[in-house]
């Protein structure tokens, strides 16, 4: 028998250059945030979503690392990964754990240590969201395929450059309010439009920046849900989905058809219409892939994405709000950790703790975390806790 799954507690680390700070570090303080409200009840499961640690930190093992850091050695515990989506997937094995009803509680952990790494470095680890046999092995990195699929958008679907700029705009505009965010700034189009070239026609400020990070969530059922709802977010629906691998083996490479997969049900087991939908907070590593993003899940039309962002469709006042804490481009993006600081984010929303942040009688909420270009695609659905 199914049961209802709620995150009942969240626990985040501000994203920044936390050189003082191990990947460990970093997911035990984000954890136990997210234990305060568990009382003495102990989680069923510990899952780590990260990308890289091997990479960034030389280490693996997360899972039972992390479990002994926290004192609950003996708790089953591994680490998942998907690439940038690695956080969003790893809440989805916990949900559908949780849901079925094979463990009544989770604690879920998205953690990325990037910043002790060289520049070369990061860029050889996000590579590895591609193919090592074919992307990699032609030195394409990672900004570079953006680049192309960015220059191929505004070709083909008559985009300019100032509305490319405008979800960065949008981002930077939330994060300001944002306690947790990396960049608390306010931009301009104009800003973005002459930053440093980084893979035509990606600028600096349509990108990303590489931090240190971690958040978590604990998810329960109806048997672990302790004393009042309140304080909880329902997760209503949850899917993940896969594109062909690479973006030159797709027949169209603006169809980010993950994202729309995953969205189309995520919904679907959610039983709601996207118009019910309070905001979303989308995974926009670059700006085109915030705006292709949009398009994909029914929000804009093809070629519209950018558009609508320009017209004041997804500021924080606007239509449907988007990126509400700054997205990855303000908040920021620890690839690891970012799935999980969007649904950390989606539940203060939902339970009226965002501040000075707060979607007006926000009800609905989703979350769309990416790994590569739109391989992997994970969304989930929350609701405020009946």
């Amino acid at each position: 028998m199914k049961s209802r799954a709620y995150v009942s507690s969240v626990g985040l680390v501000p994203v920044g250059d936390h050189w003082e700070k191990s990947i460990v570090d970093l997911a035990v303080e984000a954890a136990r945030g997210a234990l305060k409200g568990s009382g003495k009840r102990k989680p069923d499961q510990i899952i780590v979503g990260n990308m890289f640690s091997a990479v960034g930190a030389k280490q693996e093992q997360l899972g039972a690392l992390v479990a002994s850091a926290l004192g609950l050695a003996g708790t089953p515990a591994y680490k998942v990964e998907a690439a940038c989506s690695s956080g969003g997937t790893a809440f989805n094995v916990a949900y559908n754990l949780v849901r079925s009803g094979a463990i009544d509680s989770a604690l879920v952990i998205g953690v990325e240590k990037m910043r002790d790494l060289e520049p070369e470095e990061i860029s050889g680890a996000l590579a590895m969201a591609e193919s090592a046999e074919y992307t990699q092995f032609v030195g394409a990195s990672f900004a570079a395929l953006n680049g192309l699929l960015a220059r191929y958008y505004m070709e083909q679907l008559n985009v300019t450059r100032d509305e490319l700029s405008a979800i960065p705009v949008i981002d930077h505009a939330n994060a300001v309010t944002a306690a947790h965010a990396q960049f608390r700034k306010a931009i301009t189009p104009e800003v973005v439009g002459r930053s440093a070239m980084i893979a035509d026609p990606l600028r600096l400020f349509d990108c990303a920046p590489v931090g240190d990070g971690a958040a978590a969530a604990l998810i329960v059922n109806d048997s672990a849900a302790s004393g009042s709802k309140r304080r909880m977010a329902e997760v209503l629906g949850g899917r993940v989905a896969t594109n062909e691998f690479s973006i030159f083996e797709r027949e169209d490479m603006l169809d980010f058809k993950s994202s729309r997969e995953a969205f189309k049900g995520a919904m679907s087991q959610a039983g709601l219409v996207q118009k019910r939908l309070s905001l979303i907070e989308i995974h926009d590593a670059f700006s085109v892939v915030g705006a292709l993003s949009l398009e994909a899940m029914g929000f804009s039309k093809r070629g519209q994405g950018s558009k609508d962002a320009k017209a004041g469709k997804y500021a924080r006042g606007g239509e449907l709000p988007i990126n509400t804490f700054g997205g990855l481009k303000a908040r920021g993006h620890p690839v690891g950790g970012t799935g999980m600081y969007q649904i950390a984010e989606a539940y203060l929303q939902l339970t009226d703790q965002a501040g000075k942040n707060q979607v007006e009688g926000a009800e609905y909420a989703a979350t769309q975390n990416i790994g590569g270009v739109d391989t992997t695609s994970a969304v989930h659905v929350f609701g405020r806790a009946a």
